[in-house]
């Protein structure tokens, strides 16, 4: 049965170097240095693969922004797997993860075994500068993605309008994953509204090569395992499968990634007693000291759970897996339908609404968390303003700005 015409990846916009291999060492080098959590991730592949390497579009880079937005699990890992996979493939959607997860994820293994010693109580001074760093990351991002995006006034005040929303949602006490969704469902609404009867871009779609067939499979699998494991881990009583059953259905049910996953993965290991309060508390800590994404939380926590060297590491690399399982199929799942669907004259309208819903998302969690949680004091302002000289009118690589600023903070702060 042949493929679907949208889920084949078109030979005239086709990569130029579709190496899982290249994609794999520039995944790593933002692993190693993307610090600052999900929306810092999001500005770093921005500036990496729109910006210098101009692997797809902002238009592109915004769809898969709000596609992951709408799925459970990690956004900004959900992105780099969509990235990899544009670029080469399933090889590079793999090559993609890997990079990025790696570095974090073996640095909290190994903290788990004692043989990283950092303080998770405090912050030094180079913590606090990749803090700064990143905020300067997510300012570019955010003003680039403005001038693509959002260049006029009903879409600049859509923006607007989103930021704002997420920004006071929390005072309605209402649950906080509505406050990410809703500015994306109100803006699909009003771009179609606003923008179906004007002439919009021409879809620049993902090459995601993957049928609808493979799609569905992709969501049946999940389903499989959400509903097999837990009787599993039943039957077994094993601590390797009662740590999968955990990382599997906490990787299913967050949404908005990052710190969100926190209660989920207590309330999996924890009670059942698989690690201690303490050793997940430092974990925790740890963890903000890392690059990378959060979720790598699980790699320090399925480390803990084993008894010897060989046991802890194997189990580590099982609940990295397993957490970020559900992130991929979710998204290999939903990709195919949500390529079709943008091809619809009606559905761009309703995408341009929802790209510039996605800057006034960015521009929300430019001020909180992220720099709110990194600007303390005049000088942390100066080096801010610094790090953003350098990234956006010095057009610097971003790793070099990151170690720059987190070494002159160390000698500073």
């Amino acid at each position: 049965m042949a493929e679907p015409a949208e889920s084949r990846p078109p030979a005239a916009t086709a990569a130029p170097d579709a190496s899982a291999w290249t994609v794999f060492l520039v995944f790593l080098r933002l692993g190693l240095t993307s610090f600052g959590g999900p929306v810092a991730h999001l500005g770093y592949f921005r500036a990496e693969l729109v910006e210098r390497r101009k692997w797809l579009t902002d238009a592109a880079y915004a769809d898969l922004v709000a596609l992951c937005q709408f799925l459970p699990g990690p956004a900004s890992s959900q992105v780099g797997l969509g990235l990899g996979l544009h670029r080469a493939g399933l090889p590079g959607a793999l090559a993609a993860w890997a990079g990025f997860t790696l570095p974090s994820a073996l640095a909290l293994a190994l903290a788990a075994l004692g043989v990283a010693a950092l303080d998770p109580g405090g912050e030094t001074g180079w913590l606090r500068g990749l803090k700064i760093v990143a905020a300067a990351v997510v300012a570019q991002a955010v003003w680039g993605m403005a001038k693509s995006l959002a260049p006029d006034r009903p879409r600049a005040t859509l923006a607007l309008a989103s930021a704002a929303l997420v920004v006071v949602w929390p005072l309605a006490g209402l649950p906080l994953v509505l406050g990410q969704v809703l500015p994306i469902a109100v803006g699909a609404l009003a771009g179609w509204v606003l923008f179906r009867g004007t002439p919009t871009e021409s879809a620049d779609p993902l090459h995601i090569g993957i049928s609808r067939r493979t799609g569905l499979l992709c969501l049946g699998t999940l389903a499989a395992l959400l509903l097999l494991l837990p009787v599993l881990a039943l039957a077994t009583q094993a601590d390797a499968v009662r740590l999968a059953d955990g990382m599997v259905r906490a990787g299913s049910l967050v949404f908005g990634g990052g710190h969100v996953v926190l209660p989920l993965l207590q309330a999996e290991v924890v009670p059942t007693g698989l690690v201690d309060r303490e050793s997940f508390l430092a974990g925790y800590g740890l963890a903000q000291a890392v690059p990378g994404p959060l979720f790598t939380l699980s790699s320090y926590l399925g480390a803990a759970a084993g008894g010897t060297v060989p046991a802890s590491l194997g189990l580590a690399l099982l609940a990295t897996v397993a957490i970020f399982v559900p992130a991929a199929l979710l998204l290999f799942g939903a990709l195919p339908f949500w390529g079709a669907l943008r091809q619809s004259p009606t559905a761009r309208a309703a995408l341009t609404g929802i790209n510039a819903a996605v800057v006034g998302l960015l521009l929300a969690a430019f001020y909180d968390p992220v720099l709110t949680g990194a600007v303390a004091a005049p000088e942390h302002v100066a080096l801010g303003l610094a790090a953003f000289l350098a990234l956006q009118i010095w057009r610097l690589p971003p790793w070099l700005v990151v170690l720059a600023g987190a070494g002159l903070a160390g000698l500073l702060f």
